[in-house]
């Protein structure tokens, strides 16, 4: 993984001590709270319902064992024994007092860690696939143009007051694992007609209030030109982005108003004027990157280890968990390993307490390198990991409660903190989730459904992306109470596509009954081996909408729109 040079660490620390002396002065009444809130959104400091929360920088979802302790440390040091990893790769704390988050931050700088650029319109973390490096069907790893990015964009000093914040997705392999498409930009590493490897760059894609799926802006960039272009679209977007409605000020509705042709016909006239600059790439600018992410010391001998086809027989728990757990690996010999942070009926999803971090660092330097990587839906992963280690690693996972074996079911829940957190929500998520692994926790009956994205979002910034879920639920507030809004047919993926409103909301009580009836539908219209979204996407929407509303429910648009 890439590691600081002395000029990283020099700007964190710095960083560390001008916030400690921003949040001294704020607390001594010398700054006030209009004075320091953008002074603590650059530090990833968010004032919530109950308390402040830090979000932490996982640069596209890379840890180090190192850095798995450090946040195990602060778990127990400075907030309540646990964290939050949330869809953006990135680990939330809810529970920090101000006072402390510089201790914090610089705990963190001690093991080349940040919270920068977590928060605020500026360039966000920048994204990947999980499997990045060791996914079968892969181009290219694309942790190396990631990295790239990040130092390119990190304190920029022309986007650090963007209109609105700014979203980077990079995905190098035949299926998209990163949801390219619903980022301000996305970039699918291609190969032209001559061979050559190089980016198709799409923009204007988003969720929340304004749902937008991305279009091709350009469908080949050069390597070299890949910052300049960048640069270029920031540029376009910096000058012409609305600043006059927070709601209207993300890129993609600088797209739609000015069409995907005149917006690219402006990135490309403030392209000539960079194009052949100091921001063209060389190979040995492109070399120097990627030396960080050469492949580990690959045991060449493990493929021969057969010993855990023998404990999959022999053991139905380890067999189901291998199924639903663990992917192909490009080494063979290797399979990379799902951490389920999706206990049934246990922690909210995405939450991991410091015992489990400090469990996971162990078992990553065991078994994968002392790597670990946080994943779009909220777990974690070992990317390495050798066949023949699997059983004993299973073992430990489950002894810390990390082994469910949920990976890509219904149970496998997307959900932002919600209510119970969060100062924009409308209505709680943690629970629903629970609600719905509660009623369905039969893993046989989760196996036979198949692969199944249900995501919660607690409002309409989207946080669980629930747009693209298979099944998204939506909360809502009517009269200071909870309602869920439910979507079918939305996916992230190479066809992606937003989710259908089947009808009015739903009361919190009948949300889980409401997503029972939908799977009904499915269990009784779907062919064999048919998914539940090419179900939705054979049959429409109707035969869900009737059999929670019953068929007797006027389906006029307009006035469904009025009750939801």
């Amino acid at each position: 993984m890439y590691l600081y040079d002395q000029y990283d660490q020099t700007l964190v620390d710095q960083r560390v001590e001008q916030f400690r002396g921003q949040v001294a002065r704020y607390l001594a009444g010398e700054l006030a709270d209009d004075e320091f809130r953008p002074l603590r959104l650059m530090n990833g400091v968010y004032l919530q319902t109950h308390a402040y929360m830090l979000r932490i920088a996982v640069p596209y979802g890379l840890l180090s064992s190192a850095q798995l302790r450090m946040l195990a440390h602060i778990a127990r040091t400075w907030d309540k024994g646990y964290g939050h990893f949330t869809t953006r790769q990135n680990i939330q704390f809810n529970w920090p007092a101000l006072e402390d988050v510089p201790d914090i931050l610089a705990a963190l700088a001690s093991v080349q860690m940040h919270a920068i650029q977590t928060s605020g319109n500026c360039i966000r973390n920048v994204t990947t696939d999980h499997l990045a490096g060791v996914a079968a069907d892969e181009l290219e790893d694309t942790r190396v143009w990631c990295e790239i990015i990040r130092q390119w964009s990190t304190l920029h000093p022309e986007f650090s007051y963007l209109p609105r914040k700014f979203k980077i997705a990079v995905s190098g392999a035949q299926r998209d694992r990163a949801a390219a498409q619903v980022h301000d930009v996305g970039l699918y590493l291609v190969r032209n007609a001559a061979g050559e490897t190089g980016f198709q760059v799409l923009v204007g894609g988003g969720l929340g209030r304004t749902p937008i799926i991305g279009q091709t802006l350009r469908e080949f960039l050069p390597k070299q030109d890949l910052l300049s272009y960048l640069e270029a679209i920031l540029r376009v977007y910096n000058l012409e982005g609305r600043r006059d409605n927070l709601y209207k000020a993300r890129i993609k509705i600088l797209v739609k108003a000015l069409g995907i042709e005149e917006f690219a016909r402006r990135v490309e006239a403030e392209w000539v004027q960079i194009r052949d600059s100091a921001l063209t790439l060389t190979q040995a600018e492109i070399d120097r990157v990627a030396a960080c992410f050469v492949p580990p010391a690959y045991d060449t001998a493990a493929q021969q280890d057969h010993s855990w086809s023998e404990q999959r027989e022999a053991d139905a728990g380890f067999r189901r968990w291998l199924a639903r757990n663990t992917v192909e690996h490009k080494q063979p010999g290797y399979r990379a390993v799902f951490v389920s942070l999706k206990t049934f009926g246990a922690a909210a999803p995405g939450d991991i307490s410091a015992g489990q971090l400090d469990a996971v660092a162990d078992l990553a330097d065991r078994y994968s390198f002392g790597e670990v990587r946080s994943t779009h839906t909220q777990n974690l992963l070992l990317a390495d990991v050798r066949q023949g280690d699997l059983y004993a690693l299973w073992q430990v996972l489950d002894a810390v409660n990390l082994a469910t074996p949920n990976i890509g079911t219904l149970a496998d829940i997307v959900a932002c903190p919600g209510l119970d957190y969060c100062s924009l929500a409308n209505a709680s998520a943690i629970p629903v989730a629970k609600d719905i692994q509660a009623r369905f926790s039969d893993l046989d009956y989760l196996y036979d459904l198949g692969d199944l994205r249900l995501n919660i979002s607690g409002c309409m910034n989207s946080c669980a992306h629930q747009h693209v879920g298979h099944i998204g639920v939506l909360g809502v507030d009517k009269n200071g109470e909870e309602w869920y809004q439910i979507t079918v047919g939305g996916n992230s993926g190479n066809d992606a596509s937003l989710g259908e409103v089947i009808g009015p909301s739903v009361a919190r009580a009948d949300v889980a009954a409401t997503v029972e009836q939908l799977i009904a539908v499915y269990v009784e219209q779907r062919e064999p081996e048919e998914r539940f979204l090419d179900t939705v996407r054979r049959i429409g929407v109707r035969p869900f909408k009737e059999r929670v509303y019953g068929a007797a429910r006027p389906r006029n648009p307009s006035l469904e729109h009025a009750h939801a």
